[in-house]
């Protein structure tokens, strides 16, 4: 599992992921243009309060994908039944 030791929003981490240095560079992208749109939205807000923003929306993001797919797999398994019955 590969080491990384990079900045994020101005301050330095060290963790280790499975994810390759493109998903990790990714990622961290969408996080600060994240921060930054909030930022600019809410330039009152302390760094502490635009984060909690930050990852409620995200996770607000993943909670929607999850119940997308759970939809499509779920249309999927029906299509395939019909398919099954023919």
């Amino acid at each position: 599992m590969p080491d990384y030791r990079l900045p994020v929003l101005g301050v330095h981490v060290s963790f280790k992921a499975e994810a390759d240095q493109g998903r990790v560079d990714q990622a961290i992208r969408l996080v600060e243009e994240q921060f930054g749109r909030l930022q600019s939205k809410a330039y009152q807000s302390s760094k502490e309060r635009l984060l909690i923003f930050l990852a409620l929306g995200l996770a607000d993001d993943v909670v929607q994908s999850t119940e997308k797919l759970d939809a499509l797999e779920t249309r999927i398994a029906q299509l395939l039944a019909k398919i099954d019955e023919a």
